[in-house]
């Protein structure tokens, strides 16, 4: 089941919230946990004992490790179970690939199925699991509480990555209000609407463009960024809107990365939770940059590989990754100063990284990359425009002038100025008919259309 579907707007939530609110305080996460076990089933039945496992294996491996006698055996124990189930699930196929390549035999593939989510809540249970070892919190109240926190059905599949320090008081104890149920539902069809009404449709537009031309090769990467930029955002806003509607207010994932000035600000506005992840738990524990430059280089370089390899068992997303690495060395030892001194250059230069990283990200093989990038720069002898690209620009031409406002905090700005002025009360009045709307309009095209899947649910 996936947030942008019939089935969930109009029949699993309303279901859930009216249970939810009429039910005593006391079994509100046992609720929240069965209907997020529900939500699970429904998309991945054959893999929710593996959901299972984990929540009840690591639950008692954090009381061990809060017992402090044998704590780091227990923290080792933990590591290689949830390490090691990520890379079997995901990655066996890959290595079996790669052996086959390197040693010239032929290893037949597993064909194991991913469940899905498992990466993001692996990485929430192993900093969970870090975070009790180190003392930065106790472990959970109960086995309940537990589960509620790893299988919470807002951010189980695509995240956000939800630290448990941030949720712990409303695990134990959390206050709902009309305002923030309001602010969940108003965040949650905006959420929707980015993903059914600009994302779908930038996918659309993303895919037409078939003919190779110089504008082709550079609208389709651009389309793809555009799409996976509110595809993954709007799930975001979707889970915080949730969260909130069931009193969790969870960290923001998206801080407008699309108007970056260098990759390092990319970086600080785009996935937020798995970036700050890979700083506390892995570049951090490394030395950071308190250390020589040849081993802070090494650590930038240990946490990129890592963030590709985390996103797919392809070695597209591990050059995607490195290339994220390369770039950030170049401009924190080289060119960053000079860059942030410009006005619009800056921009411009961040906006091209981004495009191409995304081309990187999108392809299929290292060959494709190449083809793709010459293409794109003209290399390869082809077409700077036909009929048929121009054709398919005109289509889109006013998607991609909304998604490239929406994908700036311009509208939001706006607004925000007019209700500070006299005009307070009619942004009042149309701001509810606004949300109407768009869910009205989101639903239309959620019946007409048969396949809407959310991007980040294959990493």
């Amino acid at each position: 089941m996936i947030f942008s579907s019939i089935l969930f707007i109009y029949y699993f939530l309303p279901i859930l919230l009216l249970v939810y609110f009429i039910i005593p305080s006391k079994y509100k996460n046992l609720v929240l946990l069965i209907f997020s076990l529900l939500f699970y089933f429904l998309g991945e039945p054959k893999y929710i004992i593996i959901l299972l496992l984990s929540c009840i294996i690591n639950y008692h491996l954090s009381k061990q490790i809060e017992k402090e006698k044998h704590s780091k055996l227990y923290l080792i124990i933990s590591l290689i179970y949830n390490i090691g189930q990520l890379l079997v699930f995901k990655y066996t196929d890959f290595f079996i690939d790669n052996i086959n390549n390197i040693f010239n035999i032929n290893i037949p593939f597993m064909r194991i199925i991913m469940p899905i989510g498992i990466s993001f809540f692996t990485f929430q249970i192993i900093g969970y699991i870090v975070d009790v070892y180190n003392k930065k919190h106790k472990s959970a109240k109960n086995i309940i509480n537990f589960m509620t926190y790893v299988c919470l059905f807002p951010q189980l599949v695509a995240g956000p990555i939800v630290r448990y320090i941030d949720v712990e008081r409303e695990l134990e104890d959390r206050t709902h209000s009309y305002n923030h149920f309001a602010e969940g539902i108003k965040r949650f069809i905006i959420g929707l609407s980015k993903k059914v009404l600009l994302a779908n449709v930038l996918g659309e537009f993303s895919k037409a463009l078939i003919t190779e031309t110089v504008l082709s090769s550079w609208l389709k990467p651009i389309a793809y960024t555009l799409q996976i930029y509110f595809d993954f955002s709007g799930y975001s806003d979707m889970a915080i809107g949730l969260g909130l509607m069931f009193g969790f207010k969870f960290l923001e994932n998206f801080n407008y990365p699309l108007i970056a000035s260098s990759i390092t600000d990319f970086w600080r506005r785009w996935h937020i939770s798995l970036s700050s992840w890979f700083r506390d738990y892995v570049y951090i524990p490394l030395g950071g940059n308190r250390v020589s430059k040849l081993k802070w280089i090494r650590n930038l370089f240990v946490v990129w590989f890592l963030t590709g390899f985390w996103h797919g068992a392809s070695w597209n997303f591990i050059i995607w990754g490195l290339y994220f690495g390369i770039i950030l060395v170049i401009e924190k030892l080289f060119i960053g100063k000079y860059i942030e001194k410009t006005k619009v250059f800056k921009y411009i230069y961040s906006l091209i990284i981004i495009v191409i990283s995304f081309l990187i990200f999108n392809s299929t093989s290292t060959t494709e990359i190449f083809t793709n990038l010459g293409n794109m720069f003209n290399l390869n002898n082809i077409d700077l425009v036909n009929q048929e690209t121009i054709y398919y620009l005109k289509s889109y031409l006013f998607l991609l002038i909304v998604s490239i406002i929406s994908a700036t905090p311009l509208l939001k700005n706006i607004i925000l100025k007019l209700k500070n002025t006299k005009y307070q009360k009619v942004i009042e009045i149309i701001e509810p008919i606004v949300y109407i709307g768009l869910l009205i309009l989101t639903t239309s095209f959620l019946i007409d259309e048969s396949f809407n899947p959310f991007l980040y649910f294959r990493f």
